[in-house]
């Protein structure tokens, strides 16, 4: 896809002067209000806050609940709306622009059992200029049946139109034919390098401790960047003004509990949360000598304080971290962790311009210990990411939005290292570091043409350097690969330029509005992408191997356009959207045939780059109201890679290429103490290479694989999970509790999660050393499958 950087510049001109001569229209003042829960005077954020004549100018409530709307005529009547809450409707006067008045909404009794996607207007899908983008509502999550009974956001996210799951029972995700590392996932604006628990089984998020999670995979903000498929915006809860409330639950194989209130008066909060695994101490329990003293386990520690400093400046101080560790015996050990911690001062420098600054820490590190006397070893890693992120928001009129900022990024990737231990007969290896500077700067606006014709436009900059310290070697040729050879090193000091790139990221987006239940939308986005993942694997390992963009490997860049039709029915109780997409990907790299990259310090002799490209349409009916809610989703896509080098040169199919997805989640209240769930999930099997024969080696024979790479694929997948939940819906009472009861994998279905290659004895693929004396041999195919029926109960409780 061709783009040029001039005509965007034309056209951002004509349209800024467009804007320009609008923005000094005549107004009759701002009016500001705070809108909270009347049970426990938290804020709402997300609220819908609209003038009842013109509700296609209407603003939503910021995360502290307040919210800013300019006003041309009065008297009016205002609108508040927020899914769970009883709408509320109030006669505004020119006498209450000088006040900030509080707006208290009422929860409806049925407000948590109902299944959707997004907190908005009933509405909103239809008039929103967004396209590719979910809002989901943390009860959602809470709703739909779980593996272990462990309620997961990443494996929620999975049943949403154009995303797809690497196998059976992991967290990782591919959106619009991207890999996994292609997602931004970040917890309060930081990111999150390895956002999984128990190898990809788990997510590193506690549901008690969310408020909201926001998905991005079509028409991504110029203010967000750094990923080409997707963004996940996961933001942790604030704590509630009034008394101490917590919650919490006990599972099958974990526990969690969350507190938040009052932290020393009204205008400061805490949020408090912790889960943990226990695995490992059902191990101790058996008697077998041979896993009592395993360690299988996982933790998650978040907390949050919020603190209103006077009616205009606001700081919060989040921080998040998750440890994982498996040990066997005294042998061996893994582990790996997340820690991330971001800090957050918001300020209304006036009643029309907002300004947030942002700053951010987050580390990822593993370890992996083999206690042999001959051959032990430590093997370590750790990366991480510090930024810092301001923006300024301005609101002129009700048609009129724009922002405007910058964000820095600096990456330090150190050196990865085996240390042999004492005595060892290996040797020491250790790669040398990476490290990165990318500075952001970005604006964007949102105009209102027409009741009918709005478009948002941006444009991103991104500057990055390479920097030392750190090494560059010379090839042969001046090519890397396995074979050329190394004709001399560079060696740059601290901080000093290794390489430098840029790149600007325009995006647009356009609505029409035909009527007040369908319109019609498209948008294209251009992304770069300068740190990403050199694996073998497509399911994600801690282990992977992250690289930055530097002299041999140039960022990634992504240009995608996507068109949209969204339709209302029933006075909003159903909607249906059908998304189209076509993704243009360049310098998008894979690893040659056989590529080792986890102890090399020449990685990038073992990449190859090429380009890519992906096309989809995506179908989603949804229903919002009544005892029966829930989804259908539809998915068609197509995944390509072209790369000289792999597959003869020929295009070809990653493995998470899924032509067909098909998603359904349905919820039934039956009454006020029973509900029920049911989700069922189908797509076609990923792309693998299978072998086309065999051939000896010291007297074995080892599989024969074709030059063309995943020609062949899994049988299809396909999984139902039901779930039962018994409440107690006394809202009066201090301690409430409720029993979950479900089963993953319902009628037994054995999808393949690995298959082994390899000679079967006595035809009996379980062989083993003491089954006797061999008698045959032959060639066989043996497949792995992880979990069948596999029932779990959780208890969950508030008080």
């Amino acid at each position: 896809m061709r783009f040029s950087t001039k005509a965007f510049f034309a056209f951002l001109f004509l349209f800024s002067s467009f804007l320009f001569q609008n923005l000094f229209a005549q107004e009759k003042g701002v009016f500001k209000g705070l809108v909270i829960d009347v049970e426990n005077s938290s804020p709402l954020p997300g609220a819908n806050v609209y003038w009842e004549k013109n509700p296609q100018s209407g603003v939503v409530t910021q995360t502290d609940g307040t919210f800013s709307i300019a006003v041309l005529d009065l008297p009016a009547r205002l609108v508040i709306s927020f899914i769970g809450y009883e709408t509320s409707i109030r006669d505004i006067t020119q006498k209450d622009l000088d006040k900030d008045l509080k707006f208290f909404l009422n929860p409806e009794e049925m407000s948590l059992q109902e299944v959707i996607i997004q907190e908005r207007r009933p509405d909103e899908n239809v008039r929103n200029l967004e396209t590719g983008k979910a809002r989901v509502p943390i009860e959602t999550i809470k709703n739909i049946p779980a593996l272990f009974g462990e309620v997961d956001l990443l494996r929620s996210l999975q049943l949403l139109p154009g995303v797809q799951t690497a196998g059976e029972g992991t967290t990782g995700l591919f959106v619009r034919g991207g890999s996994a590392d292609q997602n931004l996932v970040q917890i309060d604006g930081a990111p999150v390098y390895n956002p999984s628990h128990f190898f990809g089984f788990f997510s590193v998020f506690n549901p008690d401790a969310l408020d909201q999670v926001e998905m991005y995979k079509g028409n991504m903000p110029a203010s967000f960047g750094g990923r080409l498929s997707s963004l996940i915006d996961v933001s942790l809860k604030e704590g509630n003004t009034d008394q101490i409330h917590g919650e919490g639950g006990i599972g099958t194989i974990s526990s969690r509990v969350t507190l938040d209130g009052p932290l020393f008066s009204d205008k400061s909060t805490f949020v408090i949360s912790a889960r943990r695994t226990y695995a490992d101490v059902f191990l101790k329990v058996f008697g077998n000598e041979d896993i009592r003293d395993n360690q299988l386990n996982f933790h998650d520690l978040s907390g949050k304080l919020s603190f209103r400093l006077s009616d205009r400046d606001k700081i919060t101080i989040s921080s998040y971290q998750g440890r994982d560790f498996l040990g066997v015996n005294d042998e061996f050990g893994l582990g790996w962790s997340n820690w991330v911690t971001a800090a957050k001062w918001s300020r209304n420098i006036s009643d029309q311009l907002f300004f947030d600054l942002d700053a951010y820490h987050s580390n990822y590190n593993y370890k992996i210990e083999i206690n042999d006397p001959d051959n032990g070893f430590e093997w370590k890693n750790k990366l991480s990411e510090s930024g810092m992120k301001a923006q300024w928001n301005f609101s002129k009129s009700s048609n009129l939005q724009t922002y405007w900022g910058f964000h820095s990024q600096l990456y330090r990737f150190t050196p990865i290292e085996l240390l042999p231990l004492e005595n060892s007969g290996l040797e020491a290896i250790t790669t040398s570091s990476k490290n990165g500077l990318l500075n952001n700067v970005f604006a964007g606006a949102t105009y209102h043409f027409t009741p009918k014709l709005s478009t948002e436009v941006g444009l991103r900059w991104g500057l990055y350097n390479q920097m030392g310290a750190g090494t560059d070697y010379i090839y042969e040729g001046g090519i890397p690969t396995p074979e050329a050879e190394v004709l001399d090193s560079i060696q740059y000091s601290r901080f000093e330029n290794m390489q430098f790139y840029q790149g600007l990221e325009p995006r647009v987006a356009f609505r029409y509005l035909i009527n007040e239940e369908l319109s019609i939308k498209t948008a294209y986005n251009r992304n770069y992408q300068y740190v990403q993942i050199a694996s073998n694997s497509s399911a994600g390992l801690p282990i992977d191997r992250w690289i930055l963009a530097g002299t041999y490997v140039p960022p990634i860049r992504s240009d995608q356009v996507s068109v949209g039709v969204f339709k209302n029915f029933d006075e909003n109780r159903w909607e249906l959207s059908i998304e189209t997409y076509y993704k243009d990907l360049q310098n998008i790299i894979d690893l040659r045939n056989g590529a080792q990259v986890l102890f090399s310090d020449n990685v990038e002799t073992e990449i190859l780059t090429g380009k890519g490209w992906a096309y989809g349409v995506e179908a989603l009916l949804r229903k919002n109201v009544g005892n029966t809610t829930g989804w259908l989703a539809y998915t068609w896509s197509r995944t390509w890679r072209q790369i000289e080098g792999i597959s003869e040169g020929e295009k070809y199919n990653p493995r998470y290429d899924r032509p067909h997805d098909v998603t359904l989640v349905l919820n039934h209240e039956f009454n006020a103490k029973w509900s029920a769930g049911v989700t069922f999930v189908y797509s076609t099997g990923q792309a693998v290479s299978f072998p086309i024969g065999t051939y000896p080696v010291d007297n074995q024979e080892l599989p024969l694989y074709s030059k063309y790479r995943n020609q062949d694929r899994f049988p299809d997948y396909h999984r139902m999970d039901a779930s039962v939940t018994l409440k107690n819906p006394n809202k009066g009472r201090k301690w409430r509790g409720s029993w979950n009861f479900s089963v993953y994998n319902l009628y037994g279905r054995k999808n393949p999660f690995a298959y082994e290659f390899r000679e079967i004895y006595n035809d009996d693929f379980r062989y083993g050393a003491d089954d006797g004396p061999i008698t045959s041999t032959k060639q066989g195919i043996v497949m792995t499958y992880l979990f069948t029926f596999l029932p779990s109960v959780t208890y969950n409780f508030q008080f």
